[in-house]
């Protein structure tokens, strides 16, 4: 079976490698380098921030994240000689209102990597000595992780680029599907180029909205901003990732600390604005004052595929037999990603599905939007 995949970000590059494990053939079209928009701008948490303030079908996905991406890294890593950096450093949640919900919330949802405890200042302090004196205690998450994702995008993209039955178009936009009698037949690329597979993978994240007019049907998919900082301390020298306000700090192992993030809704503008990152750095100082003494060595923005309620569209497109959507995880596409390839994977491939599919489907909202 031939699929052809539009969109070269986490989503459109975990689906290539699930459809690959099941004997397909790829083909792989990315509007411009594979892996360099929101996949590659964001911080990596392999849960969402603040699970219990997200619908079930988010965590359904998400929960399976971080063992998923460590049995790629086992296949992927000797082969691309790239390690994913998945690093256990557990989180603090400074969010006092959030306190009870998190404390309960793997017990309710049965989900022992979100078992969490309240520290004391003491014990917060022994955790994480470099946390503001202001914060008297925390919500800890021992057992969550970060992934680091340029390394990450960088070994799929290795690993895909050297197999036998995987074909790479970069920097090729597609402009249109070649529609007949409810079957994709082609591809048309904006060289006048056409493509022909067995199924059709829509996997362009913000952009998805684009393909609204031509498949007859509303497709609710925004592009929202968000802004990071980077700052670079010694090795290991931030033990957690911390939460407060829904900023975040994400400690690398070679001790770069991710810091962010904001959230606009400025359409597809990509470039950071100097107040936003003074905001950024601000909430990133009141949580670890010590930061002060680090530089800045990189800032950046990135456009997440906003959807309603973050539920993203996985499944068959309505009124086409053979195309199939991928796209609109929002704030937490990095962490579903995984869980959402396999899924489409079973719905493309006929196999049993791993969780409930109907969450998922395009038809939710789709359906109902269809244009005449």
């Amino acid at each position: 079976m031939h699929i052809a995949i539009v969109g070269c970000g986490i989503n459109g590059l975990l689906t290539a490698l699930e459809l690959l494990e099941h004997n397909c053939t790829i083909t792989l079209f990315d509007q411009q380098q594979a892996g360099k928009a929101a996949s590659w701008a964001g911080g990596g948490i392999l849960s969402p921030m603040y699970p219990w303030r997200y619908p079930k079908a988010v965590n359904d996905l998400a929960q399976y994240g971080k063992a998923l991406y460590q049995q790629w890294n086992a296949k992927l890593q000797p082969i691309t000689g790239i390690d994913f950096e998945i690093h256990d450093t557990g989180m603090l949640i400074f969010d006092q209102e959030d306190f009870e919900m998190g404390l309960s919330y793997a017990e309710q949802t049965r989900q022992p990597m979100q078992q969490a405890k309240i520290l004391d200042q003491t014990h917060l302090k022994q955790i994480n000595p470099h946390i503001s004196d202001q914060f008297k205690q925390a919500l800890h998450f021992p057992h969550l992780s970060n992934i680091r994702n340029p390394r990450l995008l960088k070994s799929i993209l290795i690993y895909l680029k050297q197999h036998p039955k995987v074909q790479f178009f970069e920097n090729t936009w597609i402009d249109q599907f070649e529609i007949q009698h409810s079957q994709i037949q082609s591809l048309k690329a904006q060289n006048g180029q056409h493509f022909q597979a067995d199924h059709y993978v829509i996997a362009t994240g913000s952009w998805s909205a684009h393909w609204s007019a031509q498949l007859k049907c509303s497709i609710p998919v925004k592009p929202i901003q968000g802004q990071m900082l980077l700052f670079k301390t010694p090795e290991q020298w931030l033990p957690t990732m911390c939460m407060n306000r829904v900023m975040y700090l994400i400690p690398r192992t070679d001790g770069h600390v991710v810091c962010g993030s904001s959230m606009q809704d400025l359409g597809f503008e990509h470039r950071p604005s100097l107040k936003t990152q003074q905001d950024i750095y601000q909430a990133s100082i009141e949580l670890v004052p010590d930061l002060e003494q680090f530089p800045i060595v990189k800032q950046w923005a990135g456009l997440r595929p906003s959807s309603p309620e973050g539920i993203p569209y996985i499944g068959q497109m309505p009124n086409f037999k053979n195309l199939w959507a991928n796209f609109g995880h929002f704030r937490n596409g990095l962490c579903m990603a995984p869980a959402s390839a396999v899924l489409l994977r079973e719905l493309i491939c006929e196999h049993a599905h791993t969780v409930d599919a109907q969450a998922y489907s395009p038809l939710r909202h789709f359906q109902a939007n269809t244009a005449e």
